[in-house]
């Protein structure tokens, strides 16, 4: 059941983002079409499914997954830029400005995080409020108090003189990772015009539980099958959970961690058994 939703979800995005680029020509159109191609699609995963749970169009709840996936895709590009992690592939194909150049890739980027606000400012997308609520707190998730300062404090950490604490790590992934995946979560609920706070919960056991599951295949994942280059962190000398904590209990504690977000969703009972699915999906991935 979860995996067919979830490839439900994957096809609905996808026609949704192209649907939203339509139109759109020249170079950074091109790579915008290429970098959002491919790739799990949790995040649409999450809207979609919590749409779900308080009765949302599907039409709308697409609109919405499709400008969670542009913001996604957008960090993604700059995040592989040189000047940040300096990554040459990504979802096994060659990186924007690999394919292109830094130029480009700075200006897809650019391009895919306004398009995610042109798509939730639509009418299609909503009410007046129900698309301010949507478009304030996507700012707020991707912004300086969120992903952005996740990112900063990655970067800042490669310079560290002392390895990060365990409390530390936490926060900085709250921001690079959760925030986006918090938004995600709670996007079905603020369309519904519902209390978000029981998937808030949600989002962030399940994003502390995705990243730890990130450090762990950066040490044991197969590169062909993530799609990407591994064992990054540690060739940086980065702390991350797994050196923090060691793997075993790194295990331990995303597999709680799991427990905890599924424990969550009991407000929404049987209805959110492939949100649980996906929570269990997470630290069983191998790309």
């Amino acid at each position: 059941m979860f995996s067919q939703a979830l490839k439900d979800a994957q096809t609905r995005v996808q026609t949704a983002l192209d649907d939203a680029m339509a139109g759109l020509d020249g170079t950074v159109a091109e790579a915008m079409r290429y970098t959002c191609q491919g790739g799990k699609r949790l995040r649409a995963f999450l809207v979609i499914e919590g749409a779900r749970l308080h009765n949302v169009p599907a039409a709308q709840a697409d609109r919405a997954a499709a400008a969670i996936e542009a913001v996604h895709a957008y960090s993604l590009v700059h995040d592989d830029l040189p000047c940040m992690d300096d990554d040459g592939l990504r979802r096994g194909n060659p990186t924007v400005h690999v394919k292109w150049d830094e130029a480009v890739a700075v200006l897809t980027g650019d391009a895919l995080q306004t398009l995610a606000f042109e798509v939730l400012a639509d009418a299609r997308t909503g009410d007046a409020d129900v698309r301010v609520a949507l478009i304030t707190s996507m700012a707020q998730a991707a912004g300086a108090a969120g992903m952005v300062l996740g990112q900063a404090l990655d970067i800042e950490a490669e310079s560290a003189v002392t390895p990060l604490t365990l409390e530390q790590i936490t926060r900085l992934q709250a921001g690079k990772t959760g925030a986006l995946i918090e938004w995600s979560a709670c996007a079905g609920a603020l369309m519904g015009r519902a209390d978000p706070s029981p998937l808030r919960r949600y989002a962030q056991a399940l994003g502390l539980a995705f990243q730890i599951a990130d450090d762990i295949m950066d040490i044991e994942g197969d590169a062909a099958k993530a799609g990407k280059r591994l064992q990054k962190d540690a060739d940086a000398g980065k702390a991350t959970f797994v050196s923090l904590l060691g793997m075993e209990p790194a295990r331990a504690r995303a597999r709680a961690l799991v427990e905890e977000a599924r424990d969550a969703l009991s407000p929404y009972g049987d209805d959110a058994e492939n949100l649980k699915a996906a929570a269990s999906f997470v630290i069983s991935r191998d790309a």
